[in-house]
């Protein structure tokens, strides 16, 4: 299940704008079943996909909505205004309501026929831990905003949303418009990939620390347009993003002092690789060890607090649902390092991470190698 870039491709896009089919996919099987037989065995097995409980103790509510800004126009599109989609994950009052979808009907049937798999439905069908709509907390949140990888819709990002979201964060995932193979709107209506016609990943990182901030402009302001909004603590804002998004990362920094700290999952490319002035935790697959280029040039540029590990025998799609939801299809992992596993690893150091930085926690995980947590591999160059 892993991708292999082509002859001579550059090392930092090879993260950022691989489409790895069979993981892409999460309604096939391994890569030793074509996509026949991988549905001839859904049909068989009646495959359940779910995504893994939180280990927080509070109930997690979501809400989706969508934003305009009206003073920029689409990169992609530039007839258009800039659209976003949204989900917050949050901590809710009470276990009520029904369980929020996983995708619309038109992004499962994207993905689903993207890879020519079946049912197109079935990414509809995940079991989510998260309640549509259900009443906040209200207790004051640090913020944690989630960008997610290149083509990927912003739902991949939701087994680590959910587990913030349990520990008592709210989390707000971006769905950037064109830059998802589908991205559904509240009026119905579905954008695919203009974007992926002609990828450039500054380009990509720019538009989305643009963004960010005006997410974070429009969740911290004095009329937030969440109703929950006035609960977010506006003094303590981290980013994280996976591949595009975490190449994101560092720029949306730069352009924005509200945003106190930053993890990258799998996403560093040149724009990136100027480095970060505050906390900066950099998680990366195997080859993104002490001698990927960007990733040496970032770690030696970041000048505050700073971590850098690679999780042995990770895949790119490791920090997400992805290879979760592609193995639990199969019952049969083909890698060592499962996507459950990586799901638990991730979920770990990045709520190590916003617990430390926003919450003054002391994390020893962040000492050194963890027993717990074998498979993730220390760097200090």
């Amino acid at each position: 299940m892993r991708w292999v870039p082509a002859p001579g491709e550059a090392d930092g896009m090879r993260t950022l704008f691989a489409v790895p089919a069979l993981v892409l996919a999460v309604t096939a099987a391994a890569p030793v079943l074509p996509a026949g037989a991988a549905q001839a065995r859904a049909a068989e097995v009646g495959v359940r996909l779910e995504l893994p409980r939180p280990t927080g103790a509070l109930p997690v509510g979501t809400t989706s909505f969508a934003l305009r800004d009206d003073a920029r126009a689409d990169p992609w599109v530039p007839a258009e205004r800039r659209h976003l989609m949204v989900t917050m994950w949050y901590p809710a009052h009470v276990r009520t309501g029904m369980p929020t979808p996983y995708l619309s009907q038109a992004e499962s049937a994207a993905l689903t026929a993207e890879f020519g798999v079946a049912p197109s439905d079935a990414l509809t069908r995940v079991r989510t831990n998260s309640l549509a709509d259900a009443r906040p907390l209200g207790r004051r949140a640090p913020l944690v905003v989630l960008s997610p990888g290149f083509r990927m819709p912003r739902a991949t990002l939701s087994s680590l949303a959910e587990e913030l979201a349990s520990r008592g964060y709210a989390v707000a995932g971006i769905g950037h418009d064109h830059e998802a193979v589908a991205t559904t709107f509240p009026d119905g209506r579905t954008t695919g990939c203009a974007a992926c016609a002609h990828p450039d990943p500054d380009r990509i990182a720019a538009g989305r620390a643009a963004d960010v901030s005006f997410v974070l402009d429009r969740l911290t302001g004095p009329r937030p347009v969440w109703g929950g909004g006035r609960l977010i603590d506006a003094g303590r804002i981290a980013l994280a993003g996976h591949s595009a998004g975490g190449n994101t990362v560092v720029p949306a920094m730069h352009a924005d002092p509200r945003i106190g700290a930053g993890v990258t999952m799998d996403g560093i490319s040149g724009v990136s690789a100027v480095g970060a002035d505050r906390p900066y935790l950099m998680l990366g697959a195997p080859e993104n060890a002490p001698g990927s280029p960007f990733w040496d040039r970032a770690w030696a540029a970041s000048t505050d607090w700073k971590r850098w590990l690679t999780f042995d025998a990770g895949q790119h799609y490791s920090f997400s649902d992805v290879v979760l939801l592609a193995d639990q299809f199969d019952h049969d992992p083909g890698e060592p390092l499962t996507g459950a596993r990586g799901v638990e690893i991730t979920r770990a150091y990045v709520a190590a991470f916003v617990d430390h930085h926003l919450r003054g926690c002391t994390e020893p995980l962040f000492d050194g190698p963890s027993a717990r947590y074998p498979e993730a591999r220390y760097w200090r160059p």
